[in-house]
């Protein structure tokens, strides 16, 4: 049976979510085509021929992007089965079945995509079947070594620029799905609710040789928090080092799990981690406590002294701009970030970023949120909401458009961290303290990846 696979986005990296499905296609004698449309243009002669056309959708930006190719490919193929996959497939249902997608397979999407082509494969022309309720696996899945061909090559996506102007190719893997935790704002906890699935140690090793073999310099684990599981990460990371001791890579952690594990951080920088990313979301408590994130202002200024003491990165990810933002604690998060030296190691996108309330998410349970939001926006996929003081919501914007400029003009995070300074002194009507812009100099920067972080 011919299928094809396809991811709009997927923050720069080659997808994960379309070598793991082929990997177990193929081994039982599918004919599978990958297209990362964030990487290639669209192949229409294999939409037309396919039976099953499949999006990946493991966050909001690729839905977005998935939901306007469907009407496209629906037009070129209209016999051929639609169906949806990741993340964002059941809590977008609807919309996608407004669209025409049947099938929306949650969590643990392979054996689920694999009984559907053995439905379609065993009828004889291939009608449509009707819609179905979204379905949410968290079965437990002997995993396949993903299977990359097909896919650009690793140099067509996001690399690591070092201190010293260096790039690296930069290969992509999951040691792990979902997450032990529960955080309001997080789109995983409708679907995972809480679960975590570990890929096992010698399936990521695999997909990691294999990328190593095509070129990979560093390795990014994708995983919500790479510390679900300790007693998986630190032995897979070991057990990476030996076999690749010039190989480094990054991670993303919890602050409480990072605390809770600071005697590993020394581990983590011994077998070549360059930085962790963190989801500090806040430095306020009170926006902390309703997004039950599980720490404090005070635990990430513990965190960042005792990553300063294991000589580790940290790259900290921020969601400024909620309903109970003011300027009050937007200036301060801007002035703690300068004080402590994190300019260059938090992504100017993180100081713009609006929080996103998608269906199902947990932060509708609060009644404050309930009476601020308006009616879900099917465009958008999300419950719009709006600032008590209206000049916060412009600030954003005008933050947003400053950080898309800078990118495109390759202004340094220094200077885009003093715009940001400058735009929020002049929206907050306040005389705030010149930010002097240290000249450029290794010493000063950090390890980052080219392509900035979105979701």
């Amino acid at each position: 049976m011919k299928v094809v696979l396809i991811s709009t986005y997927e923050l720069g990296r080659q997808p994960f979510g379309l070598a793991s499905p082929a990997a177990w296609l193929r081994k039982r004698g599918h004919e599978v085509t990958c297209l990362d449309l964030s990487r290639e243009t669209l192949h229409e002669p294999a939409i037309r021929s396919a039976q099953l056309v499949a999006f990946y959708v493991p966050m909001h930006t690729a839905t977005r992007l998935a939901l306007e190719f469907v009407p496209l490919l629906r037009r070129l193929h209209p016999q051929a089965h639609f169906c949806a996959y990741g993340l964002y497939a059941p809590l977008a249902a609807e919309i996608f079945h407004a669209a025409g997608v049947t099938s929306l397979f949650g969590g643990e999407f392979e054996q689920p995509l694999i009984e559907l082509v053995d439905r379609l494969d065993g009828l004889s022309d291939h009608p449509q079947i009707h819609p179905l309720h979204p379905t949410i696996s968290l079965a437990r899945q002997k995993f396949e070594i993903p299977d990359r061909s097909g896919l650009p090559s690793l140099r067509s996506y996001a690399h690591l620029i070092l201190p010293t102007g260096q790039h690296r190719t930069v290969g992509y893997t999951e040691a792990s799905r979902g997450c032990k935790h529960l955080c309001r704002h997080c789109p995983i906890v409708p679907v995972y609710n809480g679960v975590f699935r570990i890929v096992d140690r010698e399936v990521v090793l695999a997909d990691i040789r294999q990328q190593v073999s095509a070129g990979a310099q560093h390795i990014t684990f994708g995983d919500p928090d790479f510390f679900n599981g300790v007693g998986h990460a630190i032995p897979l990371i070991e057990a990476l080092h030996r076999e690749f001791p010039a190989l480094t890579y990054d991670v993303t952690i919890k602050v409480e799990h990072l605390l809770q594990n600071a005697k590993l951080l020394s581990t983590l920088k011994q077998t070549g981690c360059l930085f962790v990313v963190t989801a500090v979301e806040s430095l306020d408590d009170q926006i902390l406590g309703r997004l039950e994130k599980g720490h404090t202002r005070d635990d990430f200024f513990r965190l960042v002294e005792l990553f300063g003491k294991a000589d580790l990165v940290l790259q900290p990810t921020f969601v400024p701009f909620t309903p109970w933002t003011t300027f009050d604690n937007y200036l301060d998060l801007l002035t703690q970030i300068q004080r402590l030296a994190l300019v260059e190691s938090v992504a100017p996108i993180q100081l713009a970023i609006r929080l996103l309330i998608p269906p199902a998410s947990r932060i509708l349970e609060l009644p404050e949120v309930q009476q601020i939001v308006g009616p879900f926006d099917s465009s958008a996929l999300v419950y719009p909401w709006h600032n008590p003081n209206p000049a916060l919501d412009q600030l954003s914007t005008k933050l947003q458009d400053i950080v898309a400029t800078s990118e495109k003009s390759k202004r340094s995070r220094s200077e885009t961290f003093d715009l940001i300074w400058r735009a929020t002194d002049c929206a907050a009507g306040r005389a705030l303290p010149e930010l002097p812009i240290p000249p450029p100099s290794p010493s000063l920067a950090v390890p980052y990846l080219n392509e900035p972080w979105y979701c």
